[in-house]
C-alpha cells in the first residue's frame, strides 16, 4: 500500500483556538487530548529513517516516516490532529514527564526502566541492534571492540547495551544526539563502530558504501518499539486498541511493507 494517511481537518475556528495554546494541550487535560482542540502533540526525533526522518533530497520540511504515518493513521480514528515535534531522542521523556508533548512515537524501547516513569502502548515493531564500522576498519565481533571507541545515541537502548557490552570488553563510549552525528565521527575517525537498530543501520549502509553493518550475535539485543505516553494517559489504551485493529485488519503490516521493505 501506497497510500497517504492524512490528519483529521481541523476548523478554522478550531485552528484559532489552537494559536492560544500552548505545547502539551492536550495532556493538560488528563493526557487525553483537548476536549475543544481535539489535538494531540507528538514528540519524536527525526534523525532515524525510516521511522522519523525530513527528507532533505525532496526539500521537506516536516518529518516523514513510518513512526508519523502510524501515529497519523491512529489519530484519524480517534478523532485528532496530530502534530508532531521534532526534538533530540534525550529530550523526548522529560518532555513526557512535563506534559509538553501528549505521547512519544520514536522507535523506543520499552525498558523496565523507562517503565518507572512513563508508560507505553504495546510493541508495534521487532528490531535488533547491529554494528555499523567502515569497511576498510571493519568490526566484525562483539570481540573486536575490544580497545575500541563505541558510539550510540544519547539516552537510547543502544546507549545501555554499549554500557552492557563494556562489562564484557575493554570499550570507550561515545554519546551523540543524533544518528548522523555517529556516522560523521566514524567517518572522521574519532569513533570506530556505532550501534545502531538494525532497521535504521540498513538504510544509512545503503546510502554510503564506504559503511558495513553485523549483527551482534546477541540474544538481548533483539528490541521492541512502543508509543510512550505519560504516567496515567487515557491515551495508552485508546492507542492500544487502535494498534490492534490496525495488526488485525492488516493495516499495520501494509505500512511496514510501505516504509521498511522497500529499503532493504
Amino acid at each position: 500500500m501506497k497510500k497517504w494517511l492524512s490528519v483529521t481537518v481541523i476548523g478554522l475556528l478550531t485552528a484559532g483556538a489552537l494559536a492560544a495554546c500552548g505545547a502539551g494541550e492536550g495532556a493538560s487535560n488528563g493526557g487525553g487530548g483537548s476536549e475543544d482542540a481535539k489535538v494531540l502533540k507528538m514528540g519524536t526525533s527525526a534523525d532515524y529513517p525510516p521511522f522519523e526522518y525530513i527528507d532533505t533530497a525532496k526539500g521537506d520540511s516536516e518529518p516523514v516516516g513510518f513512526d508519523i504515518d502510524l501515529a497519523k493513521a491512529i489519530g484519524k480514528e480517534l478523532g485528532y490532529e496530530v502534530q508532531v515535534v521534532d526534538m533530540e531522542f534525550g529530550s523526548l521523556i522529560p518532555s513526557l514527564q512535563s506534559k509538553k508533548v501528549d505521547f512519544v512515537l520514536a522507535g523506543m524501547t520499552p525498558t523496565e526502566e523507562r517503565k518507572k516513569n512513563i508508560d507505553f502502548s504495546d510493541v508495534y515493531y521487532e528490531a535488533k541492534n547491529v554494528l555499523v564500522s567502515k569497511k576498510d576498519e571493519p568490526i566484525n565481533s562483539i570481540e573486536e571492540l575490544n580497545g575500541k571507541t563505541v558510539g550510540v545515541q544519547t539516552a537510547s537502548i543502544q546507549e545501555d547495551e554499549a554500557k552492557t557490552l563494556s562489562e564484557e570488553v575493554d570499550i570507550k563510549i561515545e554519546s551523540r544526539d543524533r544518528i548522523p552525528q555517529l556516522i560523521q565521527e566514524m567517518k572522521s575517525n574519532r569513533i570506530d563502530v556505532a550501534i545502531i537498530e538494525d532497521t535504521v543501520a540498513k538504510g544509512y549502509v545503503a546510502k554510503d558504501d564506504t559503511l558495513q553493518l553485523v549483527e551482534t550475535g546477541r540474544e538481548d539485543s533483539n528490541k521492541g518499539s512502543a508509543i510512550a505516553f505519560p504516567k496515567g494517559s487515557k491515551l495508552t489504551d485508546e492507542f492500544n486498541k487502535e494498534l490492534q485493529e490496525m495488526k488485525e485488519s492488516g493495516e499495520l503490516e501494509e505500512l511496514i511493507v510501505k516504509w521498511f521493505d522497500s529499503k532493504e
